[in-house]
C-alpha cells in the first residue's frame, strides 16, 4: 500500500512538472504572437458559443491598450505561477529520489533557474556579439577585418580619443569635485539641505540632462537674440556668441562638463559617508601634532578613505566609458565628437552593419574586465566579500 501511494504521488509530481513546462512554453509561445491576445480572446469566445464576437475580434483585432493589458496578465500569471508550480513539482520529483541524492540534486534544483537566465540574457550574448564580431564582415576582407576598421578608420580614432579624453577629464573631475564638495558640505549646518542641491542632477536621466544643457549652450547668430544661457551672458557683455558645440576640440569639454555636473552628486555622497567614518581621535591627533587642515586632508583623510575613491572612480569610470545618450542628444556624434558608443549605435542601426557594431561592443567589453578587476579586488581587500 505504501510503494503504491508512493508511486501515485511520484506519477502526480511528473505529471504536475509536465503541466508547468507546458505553461511556461505556452506562455512563451503566446508572447512571442504579435497577435496572441486577439487569438486567446477570440478562442475563448468560440468556447462559450459566441461566434460572432470571436468573428469580431479576429477581422478589426483589439485596441493597443486591451492588447497590452491582456499580454502583461498572461505575462504575470505564466510566469509567476508557472515558475511557482515549476518549483513545487521538481521539489516532489526530487523528494522522491531519497536522501542520498536528494541533498545533492536539491541545491541545484534552486540555483539552475538562475544560472539559466544569467546564460540567457548575459552569457549567450556576449559569446553571439564575439562570434557576430569576427564573422560578420565584407566578402573578401579578413578574420579581423572589423577590428581592423576600429583601430585605423580615421572617425574612429577620433571617437577613441574622444572616449580617453572623456574618462580623463570626466572621472578625474566628477571624482575631485565630489570630494570637495563632501570636505566642504561636512562643515555646513545645513548639510542636508546642501547635499541635495549637489545630489538633485544625479535624479534627471541623461537625455534629460542633454536636453537642459543644451538650452545653456545654445547658439544664434550675431545680431538674433541669444536664448542660450551662456551666450545670453556673453551678448549681456557685449561679447560675440560662441558657438559651443561646434567648434572642436572644445565642443567635447563641453558636453563632459555635462556628466561631471550629473554625476558629482554620487561620488559627494558616497565620499561624504566615508570621511564621516575616519575616527576622530586620528584627525584631532594630526592637529596635536601641528598638522594644518590642508595637511589633515591630504594626509590622513584622503589615505584613509582610498578604498571609497577607487571604488567611486571605477563606478564613473564604467558610466563614462558607456556614454552615449549625451552626445547622440546634443551633437549626434557630428563636430568631432563621436564617442564609441555613438558610433556603434549609428554602425547598427544607420548602416546596418552588425559585424562593425559588435567589434565595437567587444572592445567596450574588453575595457570593462580590467576596471571591474580593480573594483573586485578593491572591494576584498575592505574586506566585503571576503
Amino acid at each position: 500500500m505504501a510503494t503504491s501511494n508512493s508511486t501515485v504521488r511520484t506519477l502526480g509530481a511528473l505529471a504536475g512538472f509536465v503541466a508547468a513546462v507546458g505553461v511556461l512554453w505556452w506562455g512563451l509561445w503566446f508572447l512571442r504572437l504579435p497577435d496572441g491576445p486577439e487569438r486567446m480572446i477570440a478562442r475563448i469566445y468560440r468556447l462559450v458559443g459566441a461566434d460572432a464576437s470571436a468573428s469580431l475580434v479576429e477581422q478589426y483585432g483589439l485596441t493597443p491598450i486591451t492588447a497590452k493589458l491582456i499580454g502583461a496578465v498572461v505575462a504575470i500569471a505564466v510566469g509567476v505561477g508557472g515558475v511557482w508550480l515549476l518549483l513545487i513539482t521538481v521539489n516532489l520529483l526530487v523528494d522522491r529520489l531519497g536522501q542520498r541524492f536528494e541533498s545533492i540534486v536539491r541545491p541545484w534544483i534552486f540555483v539552475l533557474p538562475a544560472l539559466a537566465l544569467l546564460g540567457f540574457y548575459l552569457v549567450y550574448p556576449a559569446v553571439r556579439t564575439i562570434t557576430l564580431s569576427f564573422t560578420d564582415r565584407a566578402e573578401g576582407t579578413g578574420f579581423l577585418e572589423n577590428y581592423r576598421f576600429a583601430f585605423t578608420d580615421p572617425e574612429m580614432l577620433t571617437a577613441m580619443r574622444n572616449n580617453v579624453l572623456w574618462l580623463v577629464v570626466g572621472t578625474t573631475g566628477a571624482v575631485v569635485i565630489g570630494l570637495l564638495f563632501a570636505t566642504l558640505v561636512d562643515r555646513l549646518r545645513r548639510e542636508a539641505l546642501a547635499k541635495t542641491f549637489i545630489f538633485l542632477p544625479l535624479a534627471i536621466s541623461m537625455v534629460g540632462a542633454a536636453v537642459i544643457w543644451r538650452f545653456v549652450y545654445y547658439w544664434r547668430p550675431p545680431g538674433e537674440p541669444q536664448i542660450g544661457l551662456l551666450n545670453g551672458i556673453l551678448d549681456f557683455f557685449g561679447k560675440e556668441p560662441f558657438s559651443f558645440f561646434q567648434t572642436a576640440p572644445l565642443n567635447t569639454f563641453a558636453l563632459i562638463i555635462i556628466m561631471i555636473w550629473l554625476q558629482t552628486g554620487f561620488a559627494m555622497v558616497i565620499l561624504s559617508a566615508a570621511i564621516k567614518g575616519v575616527p576622530d581621535e586620528l584627525l584631532e591627533a594630526a592637529r596635536i601634532d601641528g598638522a594644518s587642515e590642508p595637511q589633515v586632508f591630504a594626509r590622513v583623510i584622503v589615505p584613509s578613505i582610498r578604498g571609497s575613491i577607487i571604488t567611486v572612480s571605477t563606478t564613473v569610470f564604467i558610466a563614462i566609458l558607456k556614454v552615449f545618450d549625451i552626445v547622440f542628444v546634443t551633437t549626434g556624434g557630428k563636430f568631432e565628437t563621436d564617442v564609441i558608443a555613438n558610433r556603434m549605435f549609428r554602425e547598427l542601426i544607420r548602416f546596418r552593419n552588425a559585424g562593425r557594431a559588435s567589434a565595437l561592443a567587444v572592445i567596450l567589453l574588453v575595457a570593462v574586465i580590467p576596471i571591474m578587476v580593480i573594483n573586485i579586488r578593491n572591494l576584498r581587500r575592505q574586506g566585503v566579500g571576503a
